[in-house]
């Protein structure tokens, strides 16, 4: 079992800059790749990127130019760093993980392992 807990949402207003946080705790070793999803209100979810086990990352078009995912030395924890943000950047953010290394459209179709709650961002005009 994996655990993942998101943190660091809040208001921002646009062209601001925040940095998401997902910490992983439980069976880490199994994770093949961790990704960032979001929800906003009246839509469905959708994939913001991802990083693999290995550093590799892709990410959506639409965030592609603002958006990087990292992670950190313990490699538990993954960032989100969203800068320029936007009103339409606005919804909840879930850290998700895959323990069999999917491709990019099995990410978008959610195939993914273990899910965190979520953390909100709203970006004001």
């Amino acid at each position: 079992q994996v655990q993942l807990v998101e943190s660091g949402g809040g208001l921002v207003q646009a062209g601001g800059s925040l940095r998401l946080s997902c910490a992983a705790s439980g069976s880490i070793f199994s994770i093949a790749a961790m990704a960032w999803y979001r929800q906003a209100a009246g839509k469905q979810r959708e994939l913001v990127g991802y990083i693999s086990s290995g550093g590799s990352t892709n990410s959506a078009d639409s965030v592609k130019a603002r958006f990087t995912i990292s992670r950190g030395n313990a490699k538990n924890t993954v960032y989100l760093q969203m800068n320029s943000l936007k009103p339409e950047d606005t919804a909840v953010y879930y850290c998700a993980a895959d323990q069999y290394g999917r491709s990019w459209n099995e990410y978008l179709s959610y195939r993914m392992d273990y899910w965190g709650k979520g953390t909100l961002v709203t970006v004001s005009s």
